[in-house]
């Protein structure tokens, strides 16, 4: 099918892709060029009616956009990786792709977003956290690469008759999204935004940090890190897409992501980590530990004892996942600045070319890393059970995606926020390890806050307050 066919050729070529489908009730895919238009600025108009939508935001230029639910799937427990990888293969065993010469930016995606533990912790049991994974094939899906958009719908169509349905529904969409390009999209409305209350978290977190240093000093653990959450109360529901529009400009090194499980819950945020970038079987991951903020300073990471060996203990870690799952990963030998706004951190890219490895498998194997956990591992993640007085939820793991290439691409989820009607979570952590001090660690959670307060809120009234 031509990339400019009419509404006859698409139906014909989607009636065709359905009569050629080899069980009874299939998932049929079809994409469709569109005019330049920007996913997060067109975000709404897909995401209407819609209770589950997605945004990725990713210098310079591909932003991908989803919406609704054509396949889901949710566990908690053990083996979710496991279990996922065997749910993208036979959801995209049951697709059919009605036109499999479109880009590579264009196929289809499912969506995944894992909960930093298997199991909520007896703490929050009685709050809604999400699943242990979720992972969605939308509905729709908008994406965007060097100037290049094209819109993708994805249903389940049991009969013939269904067709027409299906090719009318994407052209109608294709319609709209056009016609909205004249719309100014404003998100000015967050400048209204005030905070009405805001939980002290500091004499908290001192105990949790002494008690952490002392079990990296007594040789318990060689690293530790430590999250802290800072529970807000706003004057009114929050709207991330404008705190995303703002990140584009503060955090342009980033990857700007949204999950809303639905219109009155959502995670967001800009992360400057990267667990897991595949394509044509060649990984690239992330060791991006150590953190100073930016400044005429910045080389002095570079030569900080503390925060290089704390670099190194990611590096090694990950060196002996990866290692441990047959591959043969490969870095520089001196690590590199990596700027995010107002923060620079140490970071060593880390690459490896794939044989049988699957995404999941890998992403198993590197999830958490001691960047957001500690080391050894399983220790670390008892002690943080311990002191830690909140559940992470989507803290700190694994959001991304996985297209019908095996292609995929995964965050760690930090510098977010979450947001449930006029309540905010902000979530900041600090590594702990050998010649860590409470009033250092400390400094640095208050930077991050303070980052996240003034990066995420620039545009609003938040901006000058004290959290």
């Amino acid at each position: 099918m031509k990339f400019d066919s009419n509404f006859s050729e698409i139906l014909q070529a989607s009636r065709k892709s359905w009569i050629s489908r080899k069980v009874d009730e299939c998932v049929l895919s079809l994409a469709l060029p569109i005019k330049t238009i920007d996913p997060l600025k067109h975000f709404p108009v897909i995401a209407d009616q819609q209770q589950f939508s997605f945004l990725w935001d990713l210098a310079p230029d591909v932003c991908i956009a989803a919406s609704g639910k054509c396949q889901s799937f949710e566990l908690i427990g053990q083996r979710r990786f496991e279990l996922s990888q065997r749910f993208v293969h036979e959801t995209f065993a049951r697709l059919i792709d009605v036109v499999p010469e479109a880009p590579m930016q264009s196929k289809p995606k499912i969506l995944f977003a894992f909960t930093f533990f298997e199991q909520n912790s007896e703490i929050n049991r009685d709050l809604d956290f999400a699943p242990a994974v979720q992972a969605i094939l939308p509905s729709w899906q908008l994406s965007a690469q060097a100037g290049n958009t094209w819109l993708r719908l994805n249903a389940v169509v049991s009969q013939e008759s269904n067709v027409r349905e299906f090719a009318e529904k994407i052209w109608l969409m294709r319609e709209k999204l056009s016609n909205f390009l004249c719309s100014d999209v404003s998100f000015s409305e967050e400048s209204s935004l005030s905070i009405k209350s805001s939980q002290d978290w500091e004499s908290k977190y001192r105990l949790s940090l002494a008690q952490g240093i002392d079990l990296v000093n007594s040789g318990q653990l060689e690293k530790l890190v430590l999250a802290v959450r800072q529970s807000i109360v706003l004057n009114k529901p929050l709207n991330p897409l404008a705190i995303l529009a703002s990140l584009r400009n503060h955090q342009k090194y980033s990857c700007r992501f949204l999950w809303q499980r639905s219109k009155e819950e959502s995670f967001f945020g800009a992360s400057p980590e990267r667990l897991l970038s595949l394509r044509q079987n060649n990984m690239i991951t992330d060791a991006l530990a150590g953190t100073t903020i930016s400044g005429p300073q910045d080389s002095a990471l570079l030569s900080s004892e503390k925060n290089l060996r704390e670099h190194q203990v990611v590096i090694s870690s990950i060196y002996d996942q990866l290692s441990g799952l047959g591959l043969s990963p490969q870095s520089s030998l001196q690590p590199l600045l990596a700027r995010h706004g107002k923060l620079v951190h140490l970071h060593t890219p880390i690459s490896s070319h794939l044989s049988s490895q699957s995404p999941l498998q890998i992403l198993n194997a590197l999830h958490p890393t001691p960047a957001v956990a500690g080391l050894p591992r399983e220790n670390a993640l008892k002690w943080l059970r311990t002191i830690e007085q909140f559940d992470r939820g989507l803290y700190a793991s694994p959001i991304g995606w996985m297209d019908t290439m095996d292609n995929a691409e995964f965050r760690v989820g930090i510098r977010c926020g979450y947001a449930r009607s006029r309540n905010l979570d902000l979530i900041a952590g600090a590594g702990i390890v050998k010649g860590s001090t409470v009033d250092d660690e400390l400094q640095e959670v208050r930077l991050k806050f303070a980052v996240l307060k003034d990066q995420i809120f620039s545009d609003s009234k938040f901006s000058g307050q004290t959290f």
